[in-house]
């Protein structure tokens, strides 16, 4: 650095002695020079003490639970879902970092045989998202929380959610279907954490209980066509004759029978 040897050497004056304007500015340029020197020589001292550390390595969810050892299903949904890598990727991107519950093989070997293979690949990739809560949850922060928490398959609707409730140092995990501690933790510096659970957690928009099914209404029944009654609309050709020939067999014995009557009465009054 520079010293003050370095500056412009100026002649001592008399006392009482007025320096010359011309003087006076020599000496100012050569002190700001000197400081403007020493300046950036302990700056550029100081930058080189600290020297910038490492970025920190991607986070590898992955790897994180091949070390657990026991997570074999659950990373091959990550897999063949792609969650896995839409969860990294956000992780390295993310200002509330992630939960994440990492069931066991053996809470999948204890599902219904077909549970799996039953649904579709969308409700599968529901399945394992509903597996992942959207922020950075310590045990201290999970006594604190609200209920219901939204998961990763949340979304904006408001459905797959979880309440999340602590009591005797014990924190639960339920889904409305069924209910699992939160064991040991694989993992927990922000932005992620992750929890081994015992048990699938079973969201009630895929394996509740469904709404009976509405009943078919009844079949409409086939009006028949009502046939025409010949003896209630009218007489029949028959009905009509029979009278007619009584009619004419009583006009005649009436004819018989009055003279005869007429008769019998002359003979009674003779």
């Amino acid at each position: 650095p520079p010293t003050l040897t370095s500056l412009p050497r100026c002649h001592h004056l008399p006392i009482g002695t007025i320096p010359s304007p011309m003087a006076s500015s020599t000496m100012l340029i050569g002190l700001t020079t000197f400081l403007l020197l020493t300046a950036s020589d302990l700056f550029g001292q100081a930058e080189s003490k600290v020297a910038p550390g490492p970025k920190p390595a991607p986070l590898n969810l992955t790897g994180i639970l091949e070390k657990g050892g026991q997570y074999g299903t659950f990373l091959r949904l990550l897999r063949e879902t792609q969650v896995g890598e839409q969860i990294e990727s956000q992780l390295n991107n993310s200002f509330n970092g992630l939960t994440i519950f990492a069931p066991t093989d053996n809470a999948f070997n204890n599902l219904k045989a077909g549970t799996l293979n039953s649904l579709t690949t969308q409700e599968q990739v529901s399945l394992v998202l509903y597996h992942v809560l959207p922020r950075y949850y310590s045990p201290t922060t999970f006594e604190t929380t609200s209920n219901p928490v939204n998961t990763q398959a949340s979304g904006r609707s408001g459905v797959y959610t979880v309440n999340i409730t602590s009591s005797s140092n014990q924190v639960n995990v339920s889904t409305g279907v069924n209910q699992t501690p939160i064991n040991n933790n694989l993992y927990m510096e922000f932005p992620l954490a992750v929890y081994s659970v015992d048990k699938v957690l079973l969201p009630a928009e895929l394996f509740g209980a469904k709404p009976p099914a509405s009943s078919p209404p009844p079949a409409a029944t086939p009006v028949k066509p009502k046939t025409s009654a010949p003896a209630a609309d009218g007489p029949s050709a028959s009905a009509d004759t029979a009278p007619s020939a009584a009619n004419r067999k009583g006009r005649s014995v009436g004819r018989v029978l009055l003279p005869a009557i007429g008769l019998l009465c002359v003979g009674i009054l003779l």
